[in-house]
């Protein structure tokens, strides 16, 4: 959310920010949110002057009471209780406004920064770097369901009756390697100084307001019927509103934390949810990487992070490469953003596992978490997030380019004390 006085001060800014974000509709509102800030702040002036009109006179009734002078006295009273009837009608027209202009700037998006490239939506995202060399091997790679089949390590039609489409119950070395994969990455993030923490699996609105926009709320948060709870759909969500209303000390700074959460997802929009599959569903297990820092260090944090996963998936030897975010794919609280797409040798091209991204102080301004500086008094501080793994579908890269000829499924060195030791996955079928 930005700065209200931001948006007072650089209207033109705020507009051309909207049309690279190809929100035009939206662009009605900067206007809008203007005017009604203006009348709220006229509201607050002339409550503040009947405040101290009203002092004033109050104070001038008693003299002349004293003085004998009740005709005057009274009509004193008069005007103080004027004053005390608008100053309540302005009490209630400042509800009124202060409740508009926060929606309003719920929904106009955070100022991108200068680096992100315009575009309309994900197909106009730009590849900047490769890492490792993807390989197509001579034999063929069966669709990531039929491998897993393959080991007797999902079963699909069960969790359909139990839950639905979008759900999928793992087993046996499946099951296991799904875990290996979390507890590496919790491992890999400590080794790399960060705390690690397992946060409540649900968040109050105030939280969901604060961390997401309206938009993504809508597709992604399931709520719980009659309570102010909602299923977090990362652990982002959680770490973040941890901090909700403190003030951390500069030299706290940065707060660098890894969460492992399960995610509950809706899935709603142009995907949707996969009959036969477990690349997008309703539910699944993740690592996340937190940061809360000083805004001038949030940039570096930002190329840190993605890096972190970047290592990650090269140490298992999976070919990934990093892909901008353009404006249009961009949610409206991130400043800049970048995914993390492994290689997949079957459909010959890469895919996403992660996606790490920067939202400048929008989350802390909606939550009020900021830092204490003597030099600076109390300022916003900066919040980045970013996937370190999230299987099942980092699965899918995992097994396709681990796969060999006779069906077997070779297990890396830093997987192994995960797997009971073991170098190599043997099918059952």
């Amino acid at each position: 959310m930005l700065d209200i006085k931001f948006v007072r001060a650089n209207p033109d800014i705020v507009k051309e920010n909207i049309k690279k974000k190809f929100q035009d509709d939206k662009l009605p509102l900067v206007d809008e949110v203007i005017a009604y800030d203006k009348e709220l702040r006229e509201a607050k002036t002339r409550v503040e002057y009947l405040r101290s009109q009203r002092n004033t006179i109050s104070k001038q009734i008693g003299m002349l009471m004293g003085q004998g002078k009740k005709e005057e006295a009274e009509e004193a009273k008069k005007q103080v209780a004027a004053m005390a009837d608008e100053m309540e009608a302005l009490d209630v027209k400042e509800q009124e406004l202060t409740e508009k202009v926060r929606k309003i700037m719920l929904v106009i998006p955070n100022i991108i920064d200068d680096s992100v490239p315009v575009g309309k939506d994900d197909s106009e995202n730009v590849e900047n770097e490769r890492f490792g060399e993807p390989v197509v091997p001579s034999y063929e790679i069966p669709y990531h369901v039929d491998i897993m089949e393959s080991f007797d390590g999902i079963d699909l039609d069960a969790a359909r009756k139990t839950s639905g489409n979008g759900f999928y119950y793992l087993k046996g070395d499946i099951a296991r390697l799904h875990s290996a994969i979390l507890s590496y990455a919790r491992d890999f993030m400590i080794d790399r100084g960060f705390t690690y923490y397992v946060p409540p699996f649900m968040i109050r609105s105030a939280v969901v307001d604060g961390v997401m926009s309206f938009a993504e709320m809508e597709n992604m948060m399931y709520k719980i019927e009659g309570e102010d709870l909602y299923l977090i759909g990362t652990s982002e969500h959680s770490m973040i509103g941890k901090f909700i209303d403190t003030i951390i000390d500069e030299a706290d700074l940065p707060q660098t934390l890894t969460s492992y959460s399960p995610c509950f997802r809706k899935e709603v929009g142009a995907h949707g949810i996969e009959e036969r599959g477990v690349y997008r569903i309703h539910q699944f297990e993740k690592q996340e990487m937190i940061v809360v820092c000083k805004p001038e260090d949030s940039m570096d944090w930002y190329n840190k992070l993605w890096k972190n996963s970047v290592d990650f998936f090269r140490s298992l030897d999976i070919p990934v490469r990093t892909l901008e975010c353009c404006s249009g794919d961009l949610a409206d609280l991130k400043v800049k953003s970048c995914d993390v797409e492994a290689w997949s040798p079957r459909q010959q091209k890469y895919f996403e596992v992660g996606s790490c991204s920067n939202l400048g102080d929008a989350q802390a301004r909606r939550l009020g978490i900021r830092i204490r500086s003597k030099e600076k008094g109390n300022y916003l501080a900066h919040t980045l997030n970013n996937t370190v793994v999230a299987p099942p579908r980092m699965l899918i890269a995992f097994l396709e380019n681990n796969l060999n000829e006779d069906g077997s499924v070779n297990v890396p060195a830093p997987l192994r004390m995960y797997m009971g030791g073991k170098e190599k996955l043997i099918p059952k079928k």
